[in-house]
C-alpha cells in the first residue's frame, strides 16, 4: 500500500453479549462485497457477558499492510455509554478532531460532548425499537453495523443486506429477519450523515520511527521479582460495573436451597445469611446469569441493569 492510499479504521466498543464481534463481521463483509480489502477482528480475553470488549475493521481499495489494534480511529462506535468513564475500556484512545463518535445513549449529544470534551463529531445511534430488554440486546450489533456502514459512505445498501444474510443466515429465519430489519433501518436513519467518516492516509514504512530504548538497571531478585502477599485484594475490583443484566431474587418464591445458586455462582457473589437466605453482592456480580439458569424454583429473574438503577433512584 502506497503512502497516499486511504484506509478506513473503525472500532466497535461494547460489552460481552452486545454483539460487537458480530457488528465488525457484518461491516467487514459489507465492505468486502463493496470491493474493498478488509480486516476485521475482535479483541477480548476470557471475560464473560458484560466485560468491556472491542472489535475493529480496516477497509481499503488496496492490500492492507497494517496489523494490530487501531490506535487512530476514523470512526468509533460505542454500544454502551457506561463504558465511557471506564479508562480500561479505551473507548476514547487515539481519538482527535478527525474522529466520528457514534454513541448509543439516552443522553443528548451536546451533553456528552461537554462531559468528555470530545474534539470530533458525536452522533447518537437512532432509537429503532426496544433494546433495553434482553431479546432486543441480541440485535444491537446489527444496528451498530448498519449505522456505521452508512456513515462510512461507500458501502451500498444491497451489500449490507447481503452481508447480514451471510453472517446471520445460519441463526434461522426469525433472527435473520430481525437483524435485517434493525440494520437496514439504522442504515436509512443515518442518511443525513452519509459519508461523514473520512479515511485517513495509510501508514508508510518509510515514515516509521523506531522507539528509543531505555536501559533499566538490574535489581536484585528480591526487589524486582513479582510477589503478592496481600489477601482479599479482589474485593477492591468492582466487577459489577461490567454488568448489563442484573439477577434479582424474588424471596416470595425462594425455597432457601441456597447451596444451588451459591455453588454455581462462578464469582462467589451470592452470599447466604444465618437463616439460609441468599443475597447478591452487586458490586462483584458480573451478570453472567448462571444463577438464573440454575435456580430450581425460578426465583431469580434477569432484569436490565439500567432499568434497575432507574428504579432505585426513583
Amino acid at each position: 500500500m502506497g503512502s497516499n492510499e486511504k484506509i478506513y479504521r473503525i472500532r466497535f466498543h461494547g460489552r460481552g453479549g452486545q454483539g460487537m464481534k458480530t457488528a465488525s463481521r457484518i461491516l467487514g463483509t459489507a465492505f468486502f462485497l463493496s470491493g474493498f480489502e478488509i480486516q476485521d477482528a475482535p479483541r477480548y480475553g476470557a471475560e464473560r457477558r458484560g466485560a468491556p470488549i472491542f472489535a475493529y475493521v480496516r477497509a481499503a481499495r488496496s492490500p492492507i499492510n497494517e496489523r494490530g489494534i487501531i490506535r487512530r480511529p476514523d470512526l468509533v462506535v460505542v454500544a454502551d455509554d457506561t463504558l465511557l468513564p471506564i479508562p480500561a475500556a479505551g473507548v476514547l484512545a487515539g481519538v482527535d478532531e478527525h474522529t466520528i463518535l457514534l454513541l448509543s445513549s439516552d443522553v443528548r449529544a451536546a451533553e456528552w460532548v461537554d462531559r468528555i470534551r470530545f474534539p470530533g463529531q458525536l452522533i447518537l445511534l437512532p432509537k429503532l425499537g426496544e433494546t433495553e430488554d434482553p431479546p432486543g440486546l441480541r440485535f444491537l450489533g446489527a444496528t451498530c453495523a448498519g449505522a456505521a456502514a452508512r456513515l462510512a459512505g461507500p458501502v451500498a445498501r444491497d451489500c449490507l443486506e447481503a452481508s447480514i444474510h451471510m453472517e446471520a443466515g445460519p441463526l434461522g429465519a426469525a433472527a435473520l429477519a430481525e437483524n435485517l430489519s434493525r440494520a437496514l433501518a439504522a442504515y436509512d436513519a443515518m442518511a443525513s450523515h452519509a459519508g461523514c467518516v473520512q479515511p485517513a492516509t495509510a501508514t508508510s514504512a518509510d515514515d516509521y520511527i523506531a522507539p528509543r530504548w531505555v536501559d533499566l538497571p538490574f535489581e536484585q531478585a528480591s526487589v524486582s521479582a513479582p510477589a503478592i502477599h496481600g489477601t482479599l485484594t479482589s474485593a477492591l475490583s468492582k466487577t459489577g460495573l461490567w454488568r448489563t443484566l442484573r439477577p434479582v431474587i424474588d424471596y416470595a418464591r425462594c425455597k432457601r436451597c441456597w447451596w444451588v445458586c451459591s455453588t454455581f455462582c462462578p464469582d462467589g457473589a451470592i452470599q447466604v445469611d444465618s437463616a439460609g437466605q441468599p443475597g447478591i453482592d452487586y458490586e462483584h456480580c458480573k451478570g453472567c446469569m448462571v444463577c438464573v439458569a440454575q435456580c430450581p424454583p425460578h426465583a431469580i429473574e434477569a432484569v436490565t441493569e439500567r432499568g434497575s438503577q432507574a428504579e432505585e433512584a426513583s
